[in-house]
């Protein structure tokens, strides 16, 4: 898939001054073998609200002005000229995204499987592993940070946190509910997990939905809008059937096939009259 081609590339370009090279080389594998869900989620959120954009500019034209002003087809034009011209800058802000995810992915592996307790050539693997890790994040934040998702990438980083400390917490009381008094007086974590009642998988799984919100918030933000309600709405539904990784790119992003702009102007009547030139 194109797009997941050009966000890959996007990232591998933004950690191609790692060094030494085994860490590079351990870092670009582990790009070579990610799902590109993440990014291309931000590539096609952006599309569509993009699109909704024009759709929703076109269907407040005035009747007498659909054909007739130069001015404002210009002023179209321009800004699809600028959409183009940014594509670049939404496919790194893409890579952003997907590198905090792979980090925190690995981080998340780690933790459940440490290599340090095995053998020294395991150990070796994780040491490499961790400051893998560390890179992808940081690199993904240094992508992002000059963004309106940015405290969004931080609230991301920070959950992770506390849904792994509550994990190994709950681990390490054997799997016993905890008590809610030991959770700073919370009833109920933000993921909507009670205190007393600690899923372990499902605490594990509210990475891919809070990367899943990022990149819908990234790419919306990238064209200046918000996630519109069909946006987050396709957003939730893709949440519910992730788990705890992401499938090939082909075939989960179904959902914005057509596109917004197709079915806008398929299902939305319109009062204005045809122009021939219309699609």
């Amino acid at each position: 898939m194109e797009k997941a081609d050009s966000c890959r590339r996007a990232a591998a370009e933004a950690v191609a001054d790692v060094e030494p090279p085994q860490l590079h080389d351990y870092i670009e594998s582990t790009l070579d073998r990610a799902s590109m869900v993440p990014a291309t989620l931000t590539l096609e959120s952006a599309a569509m609200m993009a699109a909704e954009r024009r759709v929703l500019e076109d269907d407040q034209l005035p009747d007498d002005e659909f054909d007739v002003d130069p001015d404002r087809t210009q002023s179209a034009a321009d800004r699809d000229d600028d959409v183009g011209r940014g594509a670049d800058g939404i496919a790194t802000h893409a890579a952003g995204v997907q590198l905090i995810y792979e980090g925190l992915r690995l981080t998340r592996s780690l933790a459940h499987d440490e290599p340090w307790s095995t053998t020294d050539a395991d150990a070796s693997d994780g040491d490499l592993a961790i400051l893998a890790a560390d890179i992808l994040v940081a690199r993904g934040f240094y992508l992002l940070a000059r963004t309106d998702a940015a405290d969004k990438a931080v609230r991301t980083v920070q959950s992770f946190g506390r849904d792994q400390t509550r994990r190994t917490e709950h681990a390490a009381d054997g799997g016993l509910e905890t008590d809610p008094a030991d959770h700073d007086g919370e009833t109920e974590s933000e993921t909507g997990i009670g205190a007393g009642d600690v899923d372990p998988g499902s605490l594990d799984a509210n990475l891919e939905r809070d990367v899943i919100e990022l990149a819908v918030l990234t790419g919306a933000v990238a064209v200046g809008e918000t996630p519109s309600p069909r946006l987050l709405a396709i957003a939730d539904a893709l949440a519910e059937t992730v788990g705890t990784s992401f499938p090939p790119v082909e075939g989960s992003l179904v959902d914005f096939e057509p596109s917004i702009r197709e079915q806008s102007l398929e299902e939305q009547p319109t009062d204005r009259a045809t122009s021939a030139t219309d699609p």
